[in-house]
């Protein structure tokens, strides 16, 4: 098992300056929606699964659509047993496999080429951003569907229903900038029909920077829902 996780509590600043030097996808796509989970959202999804819920620290973890790896090489970080990272783009597992040896990380962390219907297996937890479907619509069933296939349990970010001033004003005066909030009734029956159990929704902002032409804006803050969906039928064996 990792040692961070297993001698001491990693503080959530701790582990946002460790997320901060896990380099980004060189050349991300549009199609594939490659956007980089900012350091602060992965911090925060991944210590609230750690120490909220215990659901890092010693277990099998899978990342679909891992990316360059920031949030599988969070999990290794926090004392993940083992960690596997999924992504279908060869240049993101490449930077990945590169940011694993810069970590110098003791937990194994395991990167694979292929698409995410190519996944069997048994894992704890899954560990997810994926596309929001805004370039190819449903894309982030897909994941989900998936996520619930082979996970008992599910951390998935998903779009906000709408985002307004209101709404962000309300993360800002927070302080932590996370709120609790209901499922969509979509995710909800989505996640039923997979055999799945909304636990909780959490809102939180995330900022984009300008990275394609079709940006109009140096950075963009949205809202998105943080997931945590429990398969039933672990939860009942």
């Amino acid at each position: 098992m990792g040692e961070h996780g297993q001698k001491r509590l990693i503080r959530k600043l701790d582990l946002e300056r460790f997320l901060s030097t896990i380099k980004p996808h060189p050349s991300p796509r549009a199609s594939l929606e490659q956007y980089t989970t900012s350091e602060a959202v992965a911090a925060t999804m991944l210590h609230l699964a750690a120490y909220t819920y215990s659901d890092i620290v010693g277990k099998r973890v899978l990342d679909l659509g891992c990316g360059t790896g920031r949030l599988s090489l969070g999990a290794a970080f926090l004392g993940a047993e083992s960690v596997v990272g999924v992504d279908i783009d060869k240049t993101a597992i490449k930077t990945a496999t590169e940011n694993t040896a810069k970590a110098s990380l003791d937990t194994g962390v395991d990167w694979v080429v292929g698409d995410i219907d190519a996944v069997t297996g048994s894992f704890d937890t899954v560990l997810q951003n994926p596309p929001f479907g805004v370039q190819k619509r449903a894309a982030d069933r897909r994941f989900l569907a998936k996520a619930l296939e082979v996970g008992n349990v599910v951390y998935s970010l998903h779009n906000h229903p709408y985002t307004d001033t209101r709404t962000l004003s309300r993360l800002k005066a927070s302080g932590g900038g996370l709120l609790q909030d209901a499922p969509s009734p979509f995710i909800q029956r989505f996640a039923e029909e997979h055999d799945g159990r909304v636990e909780a929704v959490f809102t939180l902002p995330l900022v984009i920077p300008r990275m394609f032409d079709f940006h109009t804006k140096a950075r963009q803050e949205i809202v998105i829902d943080l997931y945590v969906i429990r398969r039933i039928s672990h939860l009942t064996a």
